[in-house]
């Protein structure tokens, strides 16, 4: 298969996005730079806030960044559309509708990943108030029969200070907030705790997370480069 040009709707946030660039790199099969895909990537750092465009219905801003992001991408002859960003992906079937390009449904190839062990049951999400409320992963598990675990109120708040307060602030993050999350989905008998906000997936670099945990931005580095014709290597 020839290599396609892999495009991505990046900035949110921005470290998450540089961390998923780091990702492909590091698992695309490469002996030469010239085995490496071609990337596009639009740092949209000024995109507003998924959360609360979700929050206060007020869809109009981000869905119009969108549709420019798409246009420069198309431009770009970019043939695979990357978003590292879960929240966005309750807008999905809208910015799909604009464009032929096919864009990648980073939680929905997450939940699928997780549901090819018939044993996975329970799977605990942790997200932004966006992502939980909104029910993004929980229609996706609704749709292969497994049940979506939402944080208790106490633990959500932890999750988005994860997240806000420490990774999109630049912050070291305080990993106490982290060993209170994944010690309630373990008190919930979860069969699998996914990474759903591309924020968390940082804090791979400070913690070996624990078996069981599917980090969503790993399926998206996966789907980018074997959609795009490259070779993934774990």
């Amino acid at each position: 298969m020839e290599k396609q040009t892999l495009g991505v709707i990046g900035g949110m946030g921005p470290e998450a996005t540089a961390y998923f660039y780091e990702q492909v790199i590091q698992h695309t099969r490469a002996a030469s730079d010239q085995e490496h895909l071609d990337m596009v990537i639009l740092s949209c750092a000024s995109m507003p806030d998924r959360t609360a465009s979700i929050q206060s219905g007020d869809h109009d801003a981000i869905l119009s960044c969108m549709r420019g992001c798409v246009r420069r991408l198309e431009a770009c002859d970019a043939r695979v559309i990357a978003i590292p960003c879960n929240t966005s992906h309750y807008y999905y079937d809208t910015i799909q509708s604009f464009t032929q390009v096919p864009i990648i449904h980073m939680p929905r190839e997450t939940v699928r990943a997780c549901a090819q062990d018939p044993a996975v049951r329970r799977i605990g999400i942790m997200g932004t108030d966006g992502t939980v409320g909104a029910g993004v992963y929980a229609r996706e598990c609704e749709r292969l029969g497994i049940e979506a675990v939402n944080p208790s109120p106490e633990r959500q708040a932890d999750v988005m200070s994860l997240i806000y307060d420490d990774v999109k602030a630049g912050r070291t993050p305080r990993l106490d907030k982290l060993e209170r999350v994944l010690g309630f989905f373990e008190d919930a008998r979860c069969d699998r705790i996914i990474l759903a906000c591309t924020e968390l997936s940082v804090l791979n670099r400070y913690r070996t997370m624990p078996e069981g945990t599917v980090d969503a931005m790993d399926v998206l580095v996966r789907e980018s480069i074997v959609r795009c014709g490259g070779t993934y290597q774990a």
